[in-house]
């Protein structure tokens, strides 16, 4: 058994199968890949790596498994999977998931492709485990799979502990050992036992604080959507085929991108932190229900004709549209009075915490800094924003009416 000091958990224990993944190329790979992708333009000491997360993932699977009383090859099967969740990442993480769903037609945790074959496989195989259970324990599947993928997984109770410590923010504490301790399946369904209706409501809680301060912050997100766009370039200008770019690092996207004429000066950019403006900062309630989270392609018709009606180049433009605003952590199930109950149909605080979902919720339009008041005044007419009893911000601080 090896242990490895981590900066969250202390010592974690890594044993069986685990230990021999941990040698594989592609689990090797997550040390390159940030935790947070463009989040640390903004807080500077973001710079941990899916590979630590994802053994801190590993170890707090292993405790939930005590905790429900799993062992012998179907705990050693969760926890391959809780060490194997986030291998299907692509090169900045989330930034690119867009891009690679796309061009390949498959989400991160869809990782039957990479265990089917090669080292990983082999590894599996070489412990007893079958390649496909692990996969589909990745993806959330099965009673088990809702321990790596669910309203109550491991992955969500380590990311919010792990991005709080690493960005210096008090919001994403939570208490791992009520947890953890409150855990059991009803009916094969996880859930938290009797009396933890306020555990559950305090992931609801760092969750909605750290998306408020860390996730969507508007900084990262102009950096995102500026990486997605150079990304697009990339892969369209250049013979650089989709599967190799879905197994890239950080770095290696970055020296790509750096390479080519096409995306050089977005590359440099992102480098420097010479981000583009906000052009358009507008409340949920000013943005036409079509334009709320339409799709890739909508989207980019809408900065051909925002850049056309502003006369200014087309990359110039970017159009970051949210899809409305979800709360998945509300769906948890919890035991109360000998029932089993989704959280928000107990909890008032759930309500609360949804409508300042909603009040925090931004449409946002962006380009250079030069051109940001001309490029706000044409989106406004484009999209059709009507400020009414909401909030629309213009780099130009037009009243919008």
């Amino acid at each position: 058994m090896n242990a490895i000091k981590d900066s969250v958990h202390d010592y974690v224990d890594v044993d069986g199968v685990a230990q021999d993944l941990l040698d594989a190329e592609a689990v090797q790979r997550l040390r390159y890949v940030k935790q947070l992708s463009t989040v640390r333009l903004v807080y500077p000491s973001a710079n941990h790596t899916r590979f630590e997360h994802s053994l801190g993932v590993y170890h707090l699977a292993g405790r939930a498994l005590d905790q429900l009383g799993v062992d012998g090859s179907r705990a050693e099967a969760v926890q391959a999977a809780a060490l194997l969740h986030d291998v299907g990442h692509g090169p900045y993480g989330h930034q690119t998931e867009g891009i690679i769903r796309r061009r390949l037609g498959r989400h991160h945790d869809d990782i039957h492709g990479l265990l089917g074959e090669g080292e990983l496989a082999a590894v599996l195989e070489s412990h007893g485990l079958d390649a496909d259970v692990v996969a589909d324990l990745v993806a959330g599947e099965g009673e088990l799979g809702q321990l790596v993928s669910g309203e109550l997984d491991v992955d969500r109770m380590d990311y919010l502990v792990r991005d709080a410590h690493h960005t210096g923010v008090p919001y994403g504490t939570i208490d791992h050992g009520r947890l953890l301790r409150s855990l059991t399946l009803v009916d094969g369904d996880l859930a938290l036992a009797e009396g933890n209706v306020a555990t559950a409501e305090s992931v609801l809680v760092a969750r909605a604080l750290m998306n408020a301060t860390v996730y969507r912050h508007h900084v990262s997100r102009i950096a995102g959507a500026m990486l997605e766009r150079v990304c697009e370039r990339l892969l369209d200008a250049t013979d650089l085929a989709p599967e190799e770019f879905a197994r890239m690092t950080d770095d290696e996207l970055m020296a790509a991108l750096r390479r080519h004429d096409e995306t050089a000066e977005g590359a440099a950019r992102l480098a420097t932190r010479d981000l583009y403006k906000r052009a358009v900062w507008a409340e949920l309630d000013a943005v036409p229900e079509t334009v709320v989270g339409t799709d890739h392609e909508r989207v980019r018709a809408l900065e051909t004709e925002i850049a056309e009606d502003a006369g200014v180049p087309e990359r110039a433009v970017i159009l970051d549209s949210p899809g409305r605003p979800s709360m998945p952590e509300s769906s948890t199930r919890v035991v109360v009075n000998g029932d089993v109950r989704r959280l928000h149909e107990q909890s008032a605080l759930v309500q609360g915490l949804q409508a300042a979902q909603r009040t925090q919720w931004r449409l946002g339009v962006y380009a250079p800094e030069e051109l940001a008041e001309t490029v706000g005044r044409a989106a406004v007419a484009v999209l059709d924003l009507d400020a009414g009893d909401a909030t629309v911000e213009t780099a130009a601080g037009d009243p919008v009416r």
